[in-house]
């Protein structure tokens, strides 16, 4: 099935000239990650490539400019705009759609929650998030080799993602940034979803 209106050499074009060298090579193992874990469970992996090739197409815009796309177009929670390392996932998503052509509700929302993530997350938006976190262009190999060992155990996607979300909740206090009050619900209920499992 065919997912976007342009083919996917156009889309690396695309991405090539408007991300810097890493956020490109990120991008493009993001997809190659999400399509592998999609095939580990049995969910489209063409769909999961598109997503992960997509996720941070805004990433590098100047925050003026995510801030007057999102003010424009968008309804965006007051409380995602607290930090503005997370404000291209609405974007990404934004242009996902209207500049890609994307149409699939699944590739739209796991592009939208990539950062946050969301207290009720499918099994797609759940791979995707994981792929950015652990795709092996530019992530720690180290970090890559636990994750990728969690998902192996039984309840592994919870257990994985309740991981990243410790390690997030650890960055944002080391790094002396606010903490989205979403955050701090997800990850209490993956702490519950991993403890009853």
């Amino acid at each position: 099935m065919v997912y976007t209106k342009i083919n996917e050499q156009e889309i690396k074009d695309w991405l090539r000239e408007h991300l810097n060298d890493e956020r490109y090579s990120h991008s493009l193992g993001t997809a190659q990650c999400a399509r592998e874990l999609a095939h580990n469970y049995n969910l489209d992996g063409e769909k999961a490539y598109i997503a992960g090739l997509l996720h941070d197409c805004a990433k590098c815009f100047s925050t003026d400019k995510l801030l007057e796309i999102i003010h424009d177009n968008l309804q965006v929670e007051e409380a995602e705009m607290l930090n503005y390392k997370t404000l291209h996932a609405p974007v990404s998503a934004y242009y996902a759609q209207k500049v890609f052509g994307v149409t699939d509700n699944e590739i739209l929302s796991a592009i939208r929650w990539h950062t946050l993530g969301q207290i009720e997350m499918t099994d797609f938006e759940k791979i995707i998030f994981l792929a950015d976190k652990i795709e092996p262009n530019t992530r720690d190999k180290s970090y890559r080799e636990e994750i990728l060992n969690i998902l192996k155990e039984e309840n592994g996607l919870n257990k994985a993602l309740l991981k990243c979300y410790k390690e997030t909740l650890k960055s944002l206090v080391k790094r002396d940034l606010k903490i989205c009050l979403l955050t701090v619900e997800i990850y209490n209920k993956l702490e519950d979803l991993c403890k009853t499992v």
